[in-house]
Formats: structure tokens, sequence, C-alpha cells
């Protein structure tokens, strides 16, 4: 019997389907479309397990759908630009470019040896000119529309470098080059509008009913809307005024101290003068290294330091103490906050640590609270006290009642307000694409002329020993002319953040040869949006939300007709070994190369679909993959044990009249087929439950071998049609799971054609019907011996039943039936006493 053997078959069939260019696309109106789509990787140079996981995912959807007369469009990329291939060529003295293409070269090679179904004819690389010239001419679209501006922002600032750092290159608050204390600086940068924005991102949130609920709540609070009112204060020493937005102005009479955010505009002017400025400015450096998470976390203690000056409330002229801390963020509302501790827990806590005043200006219904001191905030609904003339008031009354006072004092007014702020898209960085702008003093900033384009990234550019951003020390990349006054100008030497990139990639996959426009409107207008978009949650907010900001941009400007580009969205879960994530440092890192060496690539992919959920985290294990690899082997021993039936010479040994009627071992395995089959179906079309497809497979396969041991040889060949039948409709069903295996054993069955363009099988609802059950039955709930009968039977018959079983009647014997529990087919439970 010939042997299953992985490492010959695999290879052969890979060549096939690549040389007979197997999974090119091309539009079909005669077919529905449906486009599939992994978030495309960096080219890092190894696949690990996750990408193994998302592909396999997405390459079983693709191969299903193709089966079931879909017109698949399944391609792949790489988001080819970003800091590591920077980080690369500086650490090992490489050419980026080259460092990335030997990567892609790498794990090119083994997405193929997985065997997964892409059109590699539609590719698409971000860091090369036929792709980043139109990350230029979006760019300038943006410009155009008044959605690209640039204005100044912090950025993190190395002194012994004197360059420019990502959040990437901070370690614990030094250069990750020299280890030198990296400190802010406010420096010119390119931003995109996505604010302008922000209530179509937020309300349209509604029409993506294919999207996790947890990515979609993700986006809503990284948006971030907030209906509130804005409040004037005033500071005493300086006479500025100073804006603070509140949703709860309800409260306005119980602030008693205002904090501000370590990057506020007006903090410098505010220590003028104080002794103790220069311990100011070293806590907000120490407080300007954290990161916003680290600042705004429950964990993370609420410290502040008194500036030295005061804030005049505008409804009751009293002075409070301006303070800086370190949880509040210029990020949100307007960098200042008040402080009203006897409504806000944190407040609470902040007022007690630095012994500021507490006072109470909303009431509980049910307790006075300005009697005695308050050991937490009060922050529920109540009446107004200590509010002058809104005493007496509900606190909802107060928040109407008092905004409408502050607008006509001209002290504020109603404002909604977003978390979201523009998108900062400027890097000091060599590895991106160009931002395609030139400055003239003359003329000023200018775009670069549409038939200039692309701005080519200089090759050969030296990375080391920088005094600045690596393309500002490039003469002959920002050496130019004026494309208006033809007077000498100046490039811009920033790139673009890589999430330009990756936000309307999906659409380049439409036409990825298009040289006239990004695409052709027709073609995405076929193909988009994307039916199903697969990939990780740690993309649920930046990368989704930036692609959604592009299409609908691109929508306003008549290029595409989708208002939304993901229709379906599957965040897969993590791959974890031994309880923990997959890293070096914990050596605990399986390969994929490792797996397709030992069992195979069908190996791989089947225990990585079965071992779990995709949406859950699966937790690798070895002797599951072992586990998987003996199945396969069942299934290749099947077709050998069989071999003899798809013979093009073999007949029955007795004329087809002489058969026998189909007996229960027959219609049994009919029945099993049709389960699994209605079973695989549903489970990859609707619920993506693939863990659960593949466990059907495998009872399938469990029910051959029992119908083979039961039936003996002379009836399997007898019945060599309907065994044929139920092993290659076997096949078909393991295909888009094992796709190698499955396509030897299709071609061993005597096929010309592919498996993977078989017709996906429809089941017979009749098959899934039983005249008979094998019936469990209990006494008093313990189970006492099983016997078949017609599923119809009624109570009176199951009883007689009961009663004629040799193991059960002496539990009856003598007693009296209380009453009967019947599930019907399953089960009968005789309860006594």
């Amino acid at each position: 019997m010939e042997d299953y053997n992985a490492k010959e078959l695999e290879p052969k069939w890979q060549s096939y389907w690549m040389e007979s260019g197997f999974h090119k696309t091309v539009k079909d109106s005669s077919k529905e479309k449906y486009y599939v789509l992994e978030m495309f990787p960096y080219p890092s140079g190894k696949l690990h397990m996750g990408h193994m996981r998302v592909y396999s995912i997405g390459d079983v959807l693709a191969r299903f759908l193709r089966m079931r007369g879909f017109n698949v469009l399944h391609p792949m990329g790489w988001d080819a630009f970003g800091l590591p291939a920077e980080n690369a060529a500086i650490q090992h003295g490489a050419d980026p470019a080259e460092w990335t293409d030997l990567n892609i070269a790498a794990m090119k090679k083994q997405q193929d040896a997985l065997g997964l179904s892409y059109d590699w004819e539609r590719e698409v690389t971000t860091c090369y000119p036929d792709y980043y010239r139109w990350n230029q001419w979006l760019f300038l679209l943006f410009y155009e529309k008044g959605l690209a501006y640039k204005r100044k922002a912090p950025v993190n600032w190395c002194s012994s470098c004197n360059t420019v750092l990502a959040n990437e290159q901070v370690v614990d608050g030094g250069c990750w080059r020299c280890g030198t204390e990296v400190s802010p600086r406010e420096l010119e940068q390119w931003f995109l509008k996505i604010t302008d924005y922000a209530d179509r991102l937020l309300e349209d949130l509604k029409l993506l009913d294919g999207w996790p609920e947890r990515v979609k709540t993700m986006q809503e609070n990284w948006i971030g809307r907030s209906r509130g009112t804005d409040i004037v204060f005033n500071v005493r020493e300086t006479g500025e005024d100073l804006t603070v937005f509140t949703t709860r102005p309800d409260t306005l009479f119980g602030v008693t101290y205002m904090v501000l955010a370590p990057e506020h505009p007006m903090l410098d002017k505010l220590i003028e003068g104080n002794p103790k400025s220069e311990e100011i400015k070293a806590f907000v450096r120490q407080i300007r290294r954290e990161s916003e998470i680290t600042r705004t976390s429950a964990e993370t203690e609420k410290i502040g330091l008194f500036t030295g000056a005061h804030a005049v409330n505008p409804v009751n002229g009293e002075d409070v103490p301006i303070l800086v801390g370190n949880y509040v963020l210029m990020s949100y509302g307007t960098g200042a906050v008040m402080g009203v501790p006897s409504h806000d827990q944190r407040d609470f806590l902040f007022a007690q640590k630095y012994n500021l005043p507490i006072r109470v200006v909303v009431n509980s219904p049910t307790q006075d609270l300005t009697v005695g001191p308050l050991t937490e905030a009060y922050e529920e609904p109540g009446h107004m006290v200590n509010s002058g003339k809104f005493n007496g008031l509900s606190n909802e009354e107060a928040k109407e009642a008092i905004t409408q006072r502050l607008v006509e004092e001209g002290k504020g007014g109603y404002r909604v307000r977003y978390r979201l702020r523009d998108w900062l898209v400027s890097r000091q960085r060599y590895w991106g694409t160009p931002i395609p702008i030139i400055y003239c003093e003359g003329c000023g900033p200018l775009p670069v002329p549409e038939e200039e384009l692309p701005v080519m990234l200089p090759k050969g550019i030296n990375l080391t020993d920088l005094k600045q951003s690596p393309l500002a020390e490039c003469v002959d990349f920002y050496e130019t002319t004026c494309p208006r006054c033809g007077s000498e100008a100046r490039r811009e030497t920033d790139t673009m953040d890589t999430f330009f990139c990756s936000s309307w990639y999906y659409m380049r996959y439409a036409d990825p040869c298009e040289d006239k426009a990004p695409f052709k409107k027709e073609d995405v207008d076929y193909w988009l949006p994307v039916d199903q978009y697969i990939g990780g949650i740690e993309h649920a907010v930046l990368h989704l939300l930036y692609s959604r900001f592009f299409t609908k941009f691109l929508h306003d400007q008549g290029l595409v007709e989708m208002n939304e580009p993901f229709k379906r969205l599957l965040a897969q879960g993590m791959v974890y070994k031994d309880g923990a994530k997959m890293s070096k440092s914990k050596g605990n890192v399986v390969s994929p190369d490792e797996i397709i060496d030992r069992y195979g690539a069908d190996t791989g992919r089947l225990f990585i679909l079965f071992a779990s959920p995709p949406e859950k985290d699966l937790d690798w294990n070895d002797r599951g993959v072992e586990g998987c690899y003996r199945f396969l082997r069942r299934v290749w021993r099947i077709f050998q044990l069989n071999v003899d039936l798809f013979r093009e010479n073999h007949s029955p040994k007795s004329p087809l009249s002489d058969l026998p009627s189909p007996g229960k071992e027959e219609e049994k395995l009919k029945r099993n087929l049709h389960a699994s089959i209605k079973k695989v179906t549903v489970d990859i079309e609707e619920r993506f439950n693939f863990n659960t497809a593949i466990s059907s497979i495998m009872e399938l396969v469990n029910a051959i071998y029992g119908y083979m041991n039961e039936a003996g040889d002379e009836r399997r060949v007898q019945y060599r049609d309907l065994l044929c039948e139920v092993i290659e409709t076997t096949i078909i069903i393991l295909a888009p799971f094992a796709p190698h295996i499955s396509e030897e054993l299709w071609h061993l069955c005597g096929h010309e054609d592919s498996v993977h363009v078989q017709k996906w099988p429809s089941y017979d609802p009749g098959a899934l019907q039983v005249e008979e059950a094998d019936l469990v039955i209990q006494v008093n709930g313990k189970v006492r011996g099983r016997v078949f009968v017609q599923v119809n039977s009624s109570e009176k018959e199951l009883l007689e039943e009961a009663w004629k079983h040799e193991k059960v009647r002496p539990f009856l014997e003598g007693k009296d039936i209380i009453k009967t529990i019947i599930v019907p087919g399953k089960l009968l439970n005789i309860v006594v006493r």
C-alpha cells in the first residue's frame, strides 16, 4: 500500500496550480463576485504562526466560495515601507530596498509552500514607485481639497543624534541608538483632516453589520464624540482666557482647582517668575516621556504641581489654583480640565492627595451630602445646592440653564468635541513615500506637478551619523526648481506614515497594472467593497479607521461608489504556546517551516483551523498537530483500501438487478454523508466555525471505516457506486482545508480536472431523515439498556420495548411508574418508585 508522502505531493500540486494560472481572476458578469482579503504583511522575512492562521482562514473561504460558484478575488501584497527596514539598514549596513526584496522573496516562498490560492498577478508592493506614485497623487488630492495641511506639532527629539525619533525608537525615555534622554520639540508636520469626517465615521458604524461589536466599540471610543459645554475661565495673573470642555456644566459652582496638560501652550507663561519654575519644568519633562496610555491608566497615580497661577470661575468670580498634572492630555478636549472633587472620583482622590477644597453642588435625593465630609464623590443625579440662583433645579435642568447663562455672558457655549485628532502623516525617516511638496521663497509651498510624479526615493543614501532626517541631508534629492516661477526651490524632506500606504491598497488590487490612475473606477466598483476582510484585532482602530476615512473621501471625489471598504470583518485570535504568546525571548516559537518540513502544509493548515474557532486565541499543541497528521493518513488509507473500486475495468460481482436492497449500513452511510455536507457548508458559509466543520469531516471518515468493517468486502464491492460517491464527496469537502492531499486523491480516483473546480455538493434533506433510532433507556436517570425503535413510536410502544428488554425489565418489575421523559429518537427515561 502506497504511503502518504506530503513532501512529494505538495510541491507537485503547487507547481501545477502556478504553471496553469489556476488562481488567476478576471471579471465575469455571469457570476456573483466575492472579494476575500487577508491584511497584507510587513515583509519581515519570516512567516509566524499568526500569519499561517490568518492566511489559512482566508484560503479556506476563497477555495470554498469558488466551488460554490462565486467569482473570487483573493490577492496578496506587501506593506513594505516602514521603520524596521530602515533599522536593519543601519544595523547591518544593508540597503533597505534590497533587504525588503529579499524578505519578500522568502515570505512568498513560504506562502506558496502553504498552498495559498493567491492571484499573484495582482501582487502589490508599497515600496515600489508604481505604487507610491499614487500615494503621492492621493496626497495631492487631499491637499487640493484642503484636507492636507502643515502645522507645528510635538515630536521626540534626540539632541545627540540631532534627529526626530518615532515613538517606537524611544526606549525607556532614551534614544534607541545612543541612550540620550529624549526631549519634546515642536516641528512643522503634515496632517490629514480626518476630523472633518468624524461624524460620518461614527454614524456609519451602524452600517457595519458584519463587523464584531468590540471593534465597532473601539472605533466609537477612539472617535470619542462628547456633547457638552465650553467654559471660559480667566487667568488672574496674565488676563488671558483659559477654556475648558466639560460634559458636567451643572458642577461649575463646585470647581476648586484647574489642571493643565504638560503640553499646554500657556504653561510656560504661567510659571514665569515662579521660584519653583525649574522644578515644574523637570516635572513636565518627566511626564512627557510617558505614553498617553500610561498617563491615563487607572493604575497610574495621578500627580500634579501648582503653577503659581489662578483661574477665575466665570459664575462666582472665585479664584482657583491652576496645576499641571499627568492625567490631562492635550489630545483631548482643550488640554485643561476643571477639578470638581465632590462629583468626580478621580478629582476627589486628587483633591484629597493635595488638600484641595471639596464642595458639594449636587445633592442626593436620599441623603444630605452637605452635612459632614464626603467619603467618596457623588456622581449620581440629584438637585442643585451651593449654586446661587440655580439651587433647587435638577442637575439635568442645571446643565441647560448654566450653559445658557454662559452663552449670554460670552463665557462659553454648547460644544461637541471629539477625542479623534487630525492624522499626523509626517515621518522624519528615509524608508517611506516622499511627500510631494516643493517650497519656493517667492511662491510658497506648491504641489509637485502630476506629470512629475513619482518623486523618487533616492538610492544609496547615507543613513548613519546624521544631523537631521536622511532626506534633509541629501542635496541631490531636495534641490529642485519651482514649478511655477523656475527659481531655486527645495523639496519636502519628510516621508509619509506607512498607514497611508495601507489605507487604500485593497483598491489597487482591482487593477494593479493601471498606470493612468490609482485604479480604474469600473474595476473598483465591480470588486469592492471587500466582502470578507481578515486580520488581527490590533488593527481595530488605526488601519481600519484610516481605510474608512480614505474610502469616504474618495467616494466624495466621485472616484468610487462604495462608502465603506469592508463588508465583513473577522478579527482572528492570537496563537499561544505553553500559555504565552509565541516569542523568541520566551523560546516558544514554532515556525511554519518546521511544520511543513515535518508533516506537510495540509497538516499545519488543518490543525490551526481545527484547534480553535478563528476569533478565539489558539494554544499550540504538538500532540494536536500529530493528531491531524494521523487523520490525513486515515483519509489517504481510505482510498488505498478501496483503490479497486475506482479502476475503470472493475465491475460488480453480481448484476445490479441481483443486488440486495440497501440495508441499514448503506442508509446510515448515506445519512452521515449528507449530514456532513450540511454541517461543513453551514459552518464555513454562515458561522466561520472551521473547527466544527473539520470535526464533521472526521466523523464522516470514521463512518466510512465503520461501514467498511460492518458491510464486509463483498457488500463493499456490491455498493461500489455509493462508497465511491461518499469517498469522492469527502475529498471535495476536505479540499478547502487540505488542498494538496485532496488534489492528489481526486486525480488518483481517475479524474483529470482539479478537485478545486468541482461544484460544491448539496445535501439531500430526505437523506437526513431516519426511520429507526438507537434509543437509550434509563430508569431513574441511569442507563439500563439500548434498543432500536421506530422514530415515530408512541409512548406506549416505547414502554413495551422497555419491558421486553432483558436488562431493563428487572428495574421495572414490582415498581410503580411515576412518569416518563422522552427525547424523541434519543432517550426514554422511566421514573419509578
